[in-house]
């Protein structure tokens, strides 16, 4: 059970590695507690200042859905996506990064300057 945990894991932090490297952020920032989260933020379009409603309960989880929403948007995909990314996101964050989505810019708007 712990090396199907490990995978599941591997593969998440992959898939998310990828989706950084897509964005023009580091893909390092993938294993980095917290400052991940920061990167993710910005992908999504989103301000840095977000990252404290992560810490609070309840609130954080409408802000992850929220995060993940403008994630899906980044790379072209719609609600389908975002449901995917919400329910099984070590299936579709790989899907994300390893896959021929290509990143449109934050909230899905032309990838000028990036």
């Amino acid at each position: 059970m712990h090396i199907v945990l490990l995978l599941v894991a591997v593969l998440d932090v992959a898939g998310i590695w990828m989706l950084f490297t897509k964005a023009r952020r580091p893909g390092w920032a993938a294993i980095i507690p917290i400052y991940n989260y920061w990167v993710m933020l910005k992908v999504a379009g989103r301000s840095g200042w977000w990252l404290i409603f992560l810490f609070i309960p309840i609130v954080n989880i409408v802000i992850g859905i929220i995060v993940l929403s403008d994630i899906a948007k980044s790379f072209g995909k719609g609600v389908g996506f975002t449901v995917g990314l919400v329910l099984l996101s070590f299936i579709f964050f790989p899907i994300l990064g390893f896959g021929s989505a290509q990143y449109r810019g934050p909230r899905g708007r032309a990838a000028v300057g990036y």
